[in-house]
């Protein structure tokens, strides 16, 4: 029974090819074989100079550089270490944000140094649980704790000496 089933299915599968293969298919240069064209035939473009822009675009570029500016207002000179360690996930000036985006990590602008020092002791000893931040402090001194927290504290102070 296998075998008549097999010897069936072959033979409608041969009579399925040689009728593809009566009606020039694409594969033996039929017209479908056409469809793309030849490389030959090809024109080389060359690129055309830019147009100018209009004065809506330029318009936008100078409210882009306006928004820009005025988003690193609030930009402060940070220490090489809260850079490396803090700014990723908290934001280069401790606003839990960049470019307007929300980053993993929650605001730290405005919070005393107290706070912050107990929290950052807390990840330490696994009293909080975040294994990005235990993992960032495990090997950090009690007095480099200290240097973050009064570092970050100091923010508001900084963020209204750059304004000014």
């Amino acid at each position: 029974m296998k075998n008549t089933i097999a010897a069936i299915a072959t033979i409608l599968i041969f009579g399925l090819v040689a009728w593809m293969a009566s009606k020039g298919g694409a594969y033996h240069g039929g017209k479908h074989s056409k469809g793309i064209g030849s490389f030959a035939d090809a024109t080389v473009t060359t690129q055309a100079a830019p147009a100018e822009k209009t004065d809506e675009e330029k318009d936008a570029e100078q409210i882009k550089a306006l928004k820009e500016k005025a988003g690193n207002i609030g930009n402060f000179k940070v220490s090489d270490e809260y850079k490396s360690k803090c700014a990723a996930c908290h934001g280069a000036n401790g606003s839990g944000e960049q470019d307007g985006r929300k980053l993993m990590g929650p605001k730290l602008y405005g919070q005393s140094a107290d706070k912050i020092y107990k929290d950052l002791t807390d990840f330490k000893a696994n009293r909080k649980e975040n294994v990005i931040m235990r993992g960032l402090l495990i090997n950090t001194s009690e007095e480099e704790l200290r240097k973050f927290a009064d570092e970050i504290g100091e923010f508001p102070a900084r963020a209204a000496e750059a304004n000014k």
